[in-house]
């Protein structure tokens, strides 16, 4: 027999494109000599659908797509298709996350999802009930079980906030599966590809079967899907890999004999490519075809725009400077080269005009006061309310360009560098940002200069202002940081590290008091364990700071 392993970038909501692209996939797997095409977890409706499924409409049409794909999709071959059902017992949540087997213009088999993670970004239990019974089906003399993406992680060590008391897997294997197929949406984060290998052999070499994972590939929201579907034999060694971030389809013969390949991962790589997705298709998905950014001279801002210019082309891409009195020569002058670099023109806005405006207003109120953040976010905040105006003219999106650890300790101003529609590098630590950009530079030539890579971060709202004046070293900040909002680790266990107490200390506290300021933010694309936004939910008002 032979299994089509389809990876496709669906949208929420678009029944109608998510259907035609089903149909004109198993037509390919079919011309391909596939007996049966497998596609993602809710390919039919898009993942994840969140509060639509509160929409009697949403759930309508979603059956509306299945029936049509019952009705349209070729004799001679199966497709397995994921979608939303109904739940028709008098009791739990009204509907299942399932897969349904389409054959000779007839669902023959339907296995509804058991385990419903309900940790990181995920939240199916809000809305789905779990399976009361593992099924096996016969095809063309093979038993076959479906796992629905979290059905196969009931033994990993990731993501571990949740536990279970079913091991659906281990169920379908007791019922004689010869085949365990895994229509997944795994949100991409940097290492996890390794993770799901790890699992897969893991199946395999406990069961003696084959796992075919069928994983999404794009971006919805704040998630992208990075595709690498994997197929392992039944001694449990990798035999195919899906292409990364695009759609694929891997043909697999269980009667035929694959050499084991090696996995394919690149750290940087694969977030350069994840970011790029990302922000293509939320804008390609969101109405919007261009983007704008203030230019600063820094490392943050430049990185930002050669994403853009990957992700949409230069013709797409506006940059500013805003130089205010405080801003060195060195910063206009690099990003004017970086600009030049990538091809795209750089315009001026100077600010001190109207930051002297700002200034006289609130002379009767700050006489007498020494300047602090109070001079300083004004410069800030009048930048964002120019790139917002342009935004609203030209309906192009401002991208944010701050990074983790700024968001994190709250180096950043509410209502201005925080001001925009997409915050792209908001789920990388700044000693990541200065990685990918080298990876960059070493494969493509110097695209981001060096000048901006070789000097000191500063936010440049203040004399001589430098980013190590106000927080630790990024290098010690972001290892601090990573133990703590990645790995969940407490101040004592921090300091049992090696680090100096009263600087886990101070970082713990800037993390917790700047949680207003997160929460304001905009989206940002995940691309670790933890982000900010749904995957990590802390509460504003509360009496305990971690440290």
């Amino acid at each position: 027999m032979k299994i089509a392993a389809v990876q496709i970038n669906t949208k929420i909501g678009d029944f109608e494109a998510n259907r035609q692209k089903i149909l004109e996939y198993t037509e390919k797997a079919l011309s391909l000599g596939a007996d049966i095409a497998v596609f993602p977890e809710l390919a039919v409706c898009g993942y994840p659908p969140l509060d639509l499924l509160d929409q009697s409409a949403f759930y309508e049409k979603n059956i509306e797509s299945v029936r049509w794909l019952q009705k349209n999709i070729p004799c001679g071959i199966a497709a397995v298709i994921g979608h939303v059902a109904s739940n028709s017992s008098h009791s739990g949540k009204p509907y299942y996350n399932c897969a349904s087997v389409i054959k000779d213009k007839k669902i023959i088999h339907t296995q509804e999802k058991t385990l419903l993670p309900t940790y990181d970004v995920f939240d199916e239990s809000r809305y789905f009930e779990s399976a009361s019974e593992r099924k096996v089906f016969e095809y063309n003399g093979i038993k076959i079980g479906i796992a629905i993406c979290e059905d196969l992680w009931f033994q990993s060590s990731v993501g571990k906030q949740e536990r279970y008391q079913i091991d659906p897997v281990k169920e379908l294997l007791d019922k004689g599966s010869e085949i365990i197929i895994s229509p997944s949406a795994s949100p991409f984060f940097a290492g996890k590809t390794k993770d799901r290998l790890d699992l897969l052999e893991k199946i395999s070499g406990r069961g003696g079967v084959s796992v075919v994972y069928v994983n999404s590939i794009g971006g919805n929201d704040s998630i992208v899907f990075d595709g690498n579907s994997m197929i392992t034999d039944e001694e449990g060694n990798l035999v195919i890999q899906g292409k990364s971030f695009e759609e694929d389809i891997c043909l697999f013969d269980t009667e035929a004999e694959y050499p084991s390949v090696p996995l394919r991962e690149d750290y940087y790589g694969d977030i350069e490519k994840a970011l790029i997705t990302g922000l293509k298709d939320y804008l390609s998905k969101c109405g919007f075809t261009r983007v704008h950014l203030g230019l600063s001279g820094g490392v943050d801002s430049a990185i930002v725009a050669v994403l853009a210019v990957k992700a949409l082309g230069r013709d797409n891409v506006k940059v500013f400077a805003l130089p205010s009195e405080f801003s060195s020569e060195g910063s206009v002058t690099d990003a004017d080269k970086l600009a030049d670099n990538l091809g795209i023109k750089l315009d001026m806005i100077k600010i001190k005009p109207l930051y002297d405006k700002y200034l006289e207003s609130l002379a009767p109120f700050f006489q007498g006061l020494p300047f602090d953040v109070a001079e300083e976010n004004l410069q800030a905040r009048i930048r964002g309310t120019l790139m917002m105006g342009y935004s609203n003219k030209f309906n192009s999106l401002l991208l944010t360009t701050g990074n983790k650890s700024e968001l994190s300790t709250g180096y950043c101003t509410l209502y201005g560098d925080m001001a925009g529609g997409l915050g792209v590098i908001g789920d990388l630590f700044k000693t990541d940002v200065y990685g990918l950009c080298r990876y960059i530079n070493k494969r493509d030539g110097e695209i981001i200069p060096s000048e901006i890579l070789d000097k000191a971060p500063s936010a440049e709202l203040r004399p001589d202002q430098k980013d190590e004046d106000s927080l630790p070293s990024y290098d010690l900040l972001d290892k601090i940081l990573t133990l703590y909002i990645l790995e969940n680790r407490s101040k004592e266990e921090i300091v049992k590290k090696g680090f100096d107490p009263d600087t886990v200390e101070f970082i713990i506290k800037l993390v917790a008091r700047c949680e207003y300021k997160r929460i304001q933010a905009p989206l940002v694309l995940k691309m670790s364990q933890r982000a900010f936004g749904i995957g990590r939910r802390v509460p504003l008002a509360r009496k305990i700071y971690e440290a």
